[in-house]
């Protein structure tokens, strides 16, 4: 019964991997039969250089989910679990990962249609833009305490909150 919850999000992960493989492989298999196979006479190198493009960002992402949901086991004969690896459900860089693979399920897909379906990719940059700007006006831009000259008010007020942070919390007992 040790180690129950860790092994049941190796199992999830387990499944969440296999979900991901069957999706990317099932939309690239439909590309090539459709975009090669069907729609052969309009296939010219752009469509190359896009699939080796969708292609590389199936595979980058992809190992790295499967690299970070890894598993531990020991290394003495009973195959002992010692890390479940990290939880996919948790969201974070999982979450991130999943995105470029399912955005890129959509642009392999729906470039079969038009090929301004590729401008769809610029999502990604775009929201990893937003999210730096985000980290970096909170870091650098917010208003920081270092450099700026407090009122005498504000100055009490932090002084007080100070001292009754000093204080040590009163317990009542009682007394008998």
């Amino acid at each position: 019964m040790a180690n129950q919850g860790a092994k049941k999000i190796v199992e999830k992960n387990k499944q969440r991997m296999d979900l991901l493989w069957r999706i990317i492989l099932g939309s690239n298999i439909f590309y090539i039969v459709v975009r090669m196979a069907i729609m052969y006479s309009s296939f010219t190198w752009k469509h190359w250089f896009g699939l080796v493009v969708t292609s590389a960002a199936y595979f980058l992402s992809y190992k790295q989910l499967a690299s970070m949901t890894k598993p531990e086991y020991s290394e003495s004969g009973e195959k002992e679990l010692l890390s479940a690896g990290y939880d996919m459900r948790t969201g974070g860089i999982s979450e991130y990962l999943e995105d470029v693979i399912y955005i890129t399920v959509f642009v392999q897909l729906a470039s079969i249609i038009s090929g301004k379906f590729w401008w769809t990719y610029l999502v990604i940059p775009a929201f990893g833009g937003y999210k730096i700007f985000g980290l970096l006006r909170g870091t650098f831009f917010s208003g920081g305490s270092e450099g700026e000259v407090e009122d005498e008010k504000s100055r009490k007020k932090r002084e007080k909150m100070e001292k009754k942070a000093s204080r040590g919390k009163m317990v009542k007992t009682r007394t008998r």
